[in-house]
């Protein structure tokens, strides 16, 4: 088992069909069903294919129980396996109560005229992710999907808006050492679908990442950093390029880099292998400054549209702002940092 990641364990969670119909993403099934084909390939990620490395839902196994109990699961192979490296990936809708402040994802069995007691809130999602005692814990949600949200329009309940995990509730999953959290889009973004339908466009490129295709030549094993670098560049780009839209990523990590996956079963890239040849990883620099600038610019046009409306300000708007804001800030400290 030398050449396979055996320490790696994956929730892979792709909502899919929901009991409410008018609510059903198929192309999460895909995401989930394309990321898992990818992990266990022995020639690229390398995870053990079996029940005790990786667990699949989709569809009508994607319950709220279903959901916590996948999450016990990884805690008893964290507690088990202390080299262990967890991997959480949702692909569904998710929402936020502006009365409440909570965010909750909707799976399978959530029934949208009560959400707060049937969906799974990111306080019980959070409170069982801190359950999970392993060094390297890495979760994915890929949340508020464009096609999605189009044919459910104005179904959400009064005080309910489809948007991405907000900054607050990422920062709590973050707790502890060795976390990564990373979100497919921002504030009020949506997730989009390629245009054939095939997966979302965060997930086709999270593959592109994973298969190495922002490695160097020497490499064994996927980094986060890798995945981050690729992500930054290609999911803004791609959502540009084929929907006109605008989709950033988000991605708040643990101090230290760590391994995610094998690197084309080990092998890796060969060293001689011309970097040419390879995808660039981008500098922070490189990353930071621009995104530094369109941040701002989207910071000036929220709160150009904030004062058209005086003190009366809607909620989600105060919302969206207040998250821009913190990644101005953010990035201005990091922009420092590299001068």
């Amino acid at each position: 088992m030398s050449n396979y990641f055996t320490h790696g364990y994956a929730l892979l969670i792709g909502v899919g069909r929901t009991a409410e119909s008018r609510w059903s993403l198929p192309v999460t099934v895909k995401d989930v069903q394309a990321l898992k084909t990818v992990l266990i390939d022995p020639n690229l990620c390398a995870y053990v294919d079996d029940s005790e490395h990786i667990r699949l839902l989709q569809n009508e196994q994607t319950t709220r129980n279903a959901i916590l109990d996948g999450l016990t699961w990884l805690k008893e192979k964290a507690a088990a396996d202390q080299d262990a490296t967890i991997v959480v990936f949702y692909s569904g809708h998710g929402c936020f109560d502006l009365s409440s402040q909570c965010y909750y994802l909707l799976q399978h069995d959530f029934k949208y005229t009560d959400i707060p007691n049937t969906a799974l809130s990111a306080q019980e999602f959070t409170q069982a992710l801190r359950q999970i005692q392993a060094k390297r814990l890495w979760v994915v949600i890929d949340s508020c999907h464009a096609e999605g949200m189009a044919t459910a329009k104005g179904e959400l309940p009064a005080d309910f808006i489809a948007t991405a995990l907000p900054k607050g509730v990422v920062d709590a999953l973050k707790q502890g050492e060795g976390r990564a959290v990373f979100t497919s889009s921002r504030g009020n973004q949506v997730s989009w679908i390629r245009p054939d339908g095939s997966m979302s466009l965060y997930t086709y490129h999270l593959i592109e990442a994973l298969r190495g295709a922002a490695n160097q030549p020497g490499d064994s094993t996927v980094m986060l950093s890798n995945l981050i670098n690729h992500l930054g560049k290609t999911v803004p780009e791609s959502a540009r390029t084929l929907c006109q839209k605008e989709q950033t990523p988000f991605f708040d990590t643990a101090m230290e880099d760590f391994p995610i996956a094998m690197l084309r079963g080990g092998k890796g890239l060969p060293n001689s292998t011309p970097v040419s040849d390879l995808p660039q990883i981008m500098s922070d620099r490189e990353v930071v400054t621009p995104a530094l600038a369109r941040a701002k610019r989207a910071l000036a046009i929220l709160e150009e549209q904030a004062a058209s409306f005086g003190i009366r300000i809607p909620v989600d708007l105060q919302i969206e702002l207040e998250e821009k804001r913190r990644q101005v800030i953010e990035l201005e400290s990091r922009h420092k940092k590299q001068n």
